[in-house]
């Protein structure tokens, strides 16, 4: 089928297609077609990977738009919904607005409703609704990209529901499910009421197989061979094998560095992604494979290397990117979730770019995201599983998807996938297993008890059901009802999600009807399971009642109860210490200190001496703490916990015991082991934050706790999200939200509290937030004011920097022309010069956000990556 010949497409799509080299639809497009994918009906797509099922959904969404109507392009992960957003920007020259939003759960997004196209995640998506998103009505097509993911039963259930509330909103919706290969698509397309295309052609041949002693045998019978020398590694003479390609790329590379080579190698290399089962692997099979890859790189592309190296060191200052940066510098690189955002993004450019020729990634780089490669190599087809009691084989459909990535269409002539096999026993298996196997079939995982605390409350808050049976009607649509046998299992677990709600304050239960209170009301907004927000309340509510206390256990003096990262930096560095209050935003410590406090708590007496610490004193420490508030969203379930290691439990026991006072709840026995454990889990992952915002360096950080940054960036997020459901929770009890809003301020910028000021001026961050402190500069009206020479001492001489800067704090001459660089710059202050490293300054660019602006992914607070 021609491009020309696709019905209802808008005028000059065809003509687009072609010359982006479509002259004839793949099948399973043409299938789509003839199914009625450009005329509104609604379709599932289950094919293989790379067989075009995204321009499916793209002529889905062109026709439906042109007909009136707005698209929504749901993603399971933000990094897939950036790059959607830039593959579907190739049609905004024709007209069509593409907009991307994936962060802040309790705003409505009423800037996308004059989008065409809006790309989202499963959870934006759903926040969108529950917050009463207006252009949620004008919907007329809606893509679920990885629709198999349902079966996740982490993310699974929101995708489910809110398919569910988008077809209930709006009736004559187009759905079209794009999927992996699965084993009943059929039942996915009964429960969308939509039309199957179910098909296993690909553009090219991916022959799959299993490597035993010196050869490959693939499922055609054919082998090829690859001889492993004595003492080496199958895996290294795969990458080697796959590089050396249809010509032996080695012999013209220029590995001395002074030959230029007879051709390009890169014509004839194919690229490999090696799946391991863990991040440690994944560092220690690039290190390995970077002696592998280096033998095949040329002159041309060592220097390109060296600059990506360069750029990656300039993401985070950790030995991980360290490590990274040098492993890349040889064509060889890791990928996996403890890397930061920006380090997996330049990993997967360099990658798609054949820069980078062969990458070692954890399962979650085959969730989606474009990476192909000639040779997919499945090292390890066991990971640990704790319920399981050891080394759990992986599911098929997850090794198929990893293979499905071999064979890039344009650039490979076929694709080939390869597990590894020890001994013919293993080989056998693994034909069994995977190889000749058929994926299983995609389960629903909504009636958890989990997941259907966070969306009954949602449904009832949010108006889809205003009765028990109601609701039950609704949950009816799910695929969960599709597909269960278990009569009664789902109403069973309702009615206990019910009784827990309502036995918590989420919902009012009178004579059959449902509706959500108040608080459940701003729960639902919020996005917060429900069990978090109850978490916080208690916690809340506990301090207000335990304050007086607290605060006699804490003892005097104004400030934050000194914890262990800001003594440590009091004794080793004097400006530490809290400057001048600041004008733009006043510390709690300062509020008790100047008497502007909220008033007690109603029904408190004022002259009664336990209740007089509710208006703290001159010296009344600021209560809660930090690493109060911090333990307190840590041991929610929205916040994925640190484990303890070996010598871990000793540790934080003590720590435990030391700063019991400032903890927000009753601490629970040591003989109630599963509690106790886990509440020493959230005290490691406070501690974490507390160095944080005490300015710990990030390479402390990930050595201490044995994280990545990519770990580190998620845990700050989540924080940040939860202290700021907390401030207004504390807001909707009448509690006071001042310290609450203290500690999420401290963790957005990841400063102590005398540089909240200064760190929140756009384009300030952590570390030239201390500096200028360091200077004399220490707020806003400091800065604005300051001499010109001062500020660029401090900013390392980084002029343009310095004058933005001073742009943003609102000086009329902002300009660093002709400005001298005061001494004392230092020797690495190149007077004008803005090194990327300078311009990655802490974790963010930091305050001043024009609030009516656009949400931009990469500035939203937000879950993190969600994987």
């Amino acid at each position: 089928m021609h491009p020309e010949e696709v019905p209802e497409l808008p005028e000059g799509v065809a003509e687009r297609l072609r010359e982006g080299g479509v002259d004839d639809l793949y099948p399973p497009q043409a299938a789509a077609v003839e199914a009625g994918v450009t005329r509104g009906e609604s379709l599932v797509a289950s094919v293989p990977t790379a067989s075009g099922k995204t321009l499916i959904a793209e002529l889905a969404m062109l026709s439906s738009v042109a007909r009136g109507g707005t698209a929504l392009y749901i993603v399971p992960l933000r990094a897939l919904a950036s790059e959607k957003k830039s593959e579907f920007e190739r049609w905004e020259e024709l007209g069509f607005d593409v907009g991307v939003s994936t962060g802040n759960y309790d705003a409505d997004g009423e800037w996308l409703a004059a989008r065409d196209i809006v790309v989202a995640t499963s959870e934006k998506v759903d926040s969108l609704v529950r917050n009463g998103a207006a252009w949620i009505d004008d919907l007329t097509c809606v893509v679920a990209d990885e629709v198999h993911l349902v079966d996740d039963a982490g993310r699974g259930p929101t995708l489910e529901v809110t398919l569910g509330k988008l077809r209930t909103l709006n009736p004559g919706l187009q759905v079209v499910a794009l999927s992996a290969t699965v084993d009943n698509a059929d039942v996915i397309a009964e429960w969308l009421d939509a039309e199957l295309v179910d098909a296993e052609w690909r553009p090219i041949d991916l022959k799959t197989g299993v490597h035993y002693g010196n050869a490959v045998t693939f499922d055609d019978g054919s082998q090829r061979e690859v001889p492993v020398s004595s003492g080496g590694r199958p895996t290294a003479a795969l990458v080697d094998d796959a590089l050396a390609g249809d010509g032996d790329a080695s012999e013209s590379a220029d590995t001395d560095g002074s030959d230029a080579p007879t051709h390009d190698p890169a014509d004839d290399q194919g690229s490999s992604l090696v799946f391991v089962n863990s991040r440690r692997n994944a560092e220690a099979s690039a290190k390995r494979l970077r002696e592998v890859t280096d033998t095949h790189l040329t002159r041309d592309e060592r220097g390109q290397l060296a600059d990506l190296a360069a750029a990656i060191r300039d993401v985070s200052d950790t030995e991980t990117s360290d490590t990274l940066a040098d492993c890349v510098a040889e064509g060889a690189a890791f990928h996996h979730a403890g890397l930061a955002p920006e380090h997996r993004s330049l990993v997967e450019e360099a990658f798609r770019d054949r820069l980078v020729k062969c990458v070692s990634a954890t399962p979650t780089l085959a969730a989606g995201v474009n990476t192909p490669s000639r040779r997919v190599i499945v090292r390890d087809w066991r990971r640990y599983d704790g319920e399981y009691g050891g080394m759990k084989p992986l599911d098929v459909l997850e090794v198929h998807q990893m293979m499905g990535r071999a064979g890039r269409p344009g650039l490979d002539p076929y694709g080939e996938a390869v597990l590894l096999a020890k001994n013919a026993e293993t080989r056998d298996e693994l034909f069994e297993r995977y190889v000749w196997a058929d994926p299983e079939p995609v389960r629903s995982k909504l009636a958890a008890e989990p997941a259907l605390r966070t969306h009954v409350l949602a449904t009832v808050a949010s108006g889809f059901a205003r009765t028990r049976e109601g609701l039950l009607e609704f949950l009816d649509r799910t695929l969960y009802a599709t597909q269960t046998d278990e009569s009664g299992r789902l109403e069973a677990v309702t009615d206990d999600v019910l009784a827990y709600l309502d036995r918590n304050g989420f919902l009012d239960r009178d004579d059959g009807s449902l509706s959500a209170t108040s608080v459940g009301h701003t729960v639902s907004r919020l996005y917060l399971d429900p069990m978090t927000a109850a978490e916080i309340i208690d916690g809340l509510e506990w301090a207000d009642a335990n304050r007086a206390e607290a605060v006699r256990a804490l003892g005097g003096g104004n400030g934050d109860a000194s914890s262990d990262a800001d003594r440590a930096a009091a004794e080793t560095d004097p400006a530490a210490t809290n400057g001048t209050p600041a004008a733009g935003f006043q510390r709690a410590s300062e509020l008790a200190s100047t008497g502007d406090a909220p008033a007690p708590t109603p029904g408190g007496d004022a002259d009664d001496p336990d209740d007089a610490p509710a208006t703290p004193s001159a010296d009344a420490p600021t209560y809660p703490t930090a690493l109060g508030l911090f333990h307190l969203v840590s041991r929610t379930p929205d916040m994925y916990q640190l484990y303890l290691k070996s010598g871990d439990r000793e540790r934080f026991t003590d720590l435990c015991y030391e700063r019991e006072s400032e903890l927000l709840g009753r601490t629970p026995s040591e003989y109630e082991d599963v509690r106790f454990e886990e509440w020493l889990s959230a005290l490691k992952t406070a501690t974490l934050l507390e160095d944080w915002v005490g300015e710990v360096d990030e390479d402390r950080i990930t050595e201490r706790y044995g994280v990545g940054p990519g770990d580190i960036r998620g845990k700050v997020d989540t924080a940040e999200w939860l202290l700021g459901a907390a401030e207004r929770l504390a807001g909707e009890l009448d509690l006071s939200p001042i310290p609450v809003r203290e500690a999420k301020k401290r963790v957005e910028y990841g400063v102590r509290d005398d540089l909240l000021e200064l760190a929140g001026v756009r384009g300030v961050g952590r570390k030239r937030a201390r500096r200028l402190f360091e200077a004399g500069i220490e707020t806003r009206a400091d800065l604005r004011d300051a001499d010109k020479s001062v500020v660029l001492r401090a900013l390392r001489g980084r002029r343009k920097t310095a004058a933005k800067i001073l742009e943003n704090v609102g000086r009329q001459d902002p300009s660093m022309e002709g400005v001298a660089t005061a001494s004392g710059a230092g020797p690495n202050s190149t007077a004008g010069s803005d090194s990327a490293s300078e311009s990655a300054d802490g974790r963010a660019s930091g305050g001043d956000a024009d609030p009516g602006a656009p949400e931009d992914p990469d500035e939203q607070a937000s879950l993190g990556d969600f994987g």
